[in-house]
């Protein structure tokens, strides 16, 4: 089976309630009558009156629908968000606003354990949508940075058929710090046995392996690679590596011989987002890649991005990661 297939497979054997709060798009809608009709979520739809009537129409059987402005747990969730929030001078007042918005409502659900993780994004910014998750659901223990991975899908490059490749991150932290990168690679080392359910190799990249050229960027991998060996010593983790060394074992053997991971990496955390995102974006176009993601990462609940380009295709499958990153 592909990448995909796999995980609507492994959604589809234990599927999670999901909430989508941008009811007023069709693509979600329609996304929505596909997780529930095969059975690989439990779609919770967020819209008025009007948002029944379009999901009657698509043939959308069991979809649930919630309106936020008349939900009974309203005041309820609006507390929660007062009491994270408050000391950042959010007023009761604000917070009862905000928890009508279906982005900071449908995130509250995550937080309060009434479904399993969120995806929205389809009709709403990045920042956006990060903000709500943030605010009503804050960061995992540990983890001070909330950032993505890319699930890269590519084909045949080292004799192992079909791969999937972590990149992280490419979509959300700009300039990160060392500490911020030892944050990105243990995210994005957890959601990869969730999603992928493989054991993570994670290289932390350079243009620089082993001491090849100096450099402060290099200096901050070095420090991010100890900074993570410390927190997670199980994982095997390397660098500064250059990509090529990271990922092709005649080329590790002779850069860096006797690595734990040169390669054969399967998780890339790039210096920056300008590495990452270039990245991410050559290896789709350029090898044929198929890009999964952004999937946030670092979240105590998942709460997932869509590009506003998403189709209902991109909806489902972000869902269905979004209940495997639930555990």
């Amino acid at each position: 089976m592909s990448f995909l297939e796999t995980v609507h497979a492994r959604a589809k054997a234990n599927p999670r309630r999901i909430v989508l709060p941008e009811g007023a798009d069709e693509r979600t809608l329609v996304a929505a009558a596909r997780l529930a009709k095969d059975g690989l979520a439990y779609p919770v739809v967020l819209g008025g009156p009007e948002i029944g009537a379009e999901l009657r129409r698509l043939g959308a059987e069991g979809v649930e629908l919630v309106d936020p402005a008349h939900d009974p747990r309203r005041p309820a969730l609006a507390q929660r968000l007062y009491e994270r929030r408050k000391a950042k001078g959010l007023t009761e007042e604000e917070a009862f606003r905000k928890s009508a918005e279906v982005l900071y409502f449908g995130a509250l659900l995550v937080a309060a354990g009434e479904v399993d993780g969120c995806v929205s994004g389809a009709m709403n910014t990045t920042g956006d949508v990060l903000r709500a998750a943030l605010w009503a659901v804050g960061p995992a223990e540990g983890i001070r940075t909330v950032s993505s991975s890319f699930y890269m899908v590519v084909p045949n490059f080292r004799g192992a058929g079909e791969e999937v490749l972590t990149y992280s991150d490419a979509a959300v932290v700009p300039d990160p710090t060392a500490e911020q990168l030892a944050d990105i690679a243990v995210a994005a080392a957890d959601a990869r046995r969730r999603v992928v359910g493989d054991e993570p190799r994670v290289a932390f990249l350079s243009y620089s392996t082993k001491g090849s050229a100096a450099g402060p960027s290099i200096d901050e991998m070095r420090q991010a690679l100890e900074i993570f060996r410390q927190r997670m010593p199980g994982i095997p983790a390397d660098g500064e590596l250059q990509v090529d060394a990271a990922l092709i074992e005649s080329v590790g053997a002779r850069k860096s011989p006797g690595s734990p991971v040169a390669g054969r990496a399967n998780v890339l955390i790039f210096p920056d987002l300008n590495a990452g995102n270039i990245a991410y974006k050559l290896t789709q176009r350029l090898a044929g890649a198929e890009a999964v993601g952004p999937i946030i990462q670092g979240l105590a609940r998942p709460c997932n991005d869509l590009s506003r380009g998403s189709d209902a295709d991109d909806i489902v499958n972000v869902a269905c990661i979004a209940g495997l990153i639930a555990g």
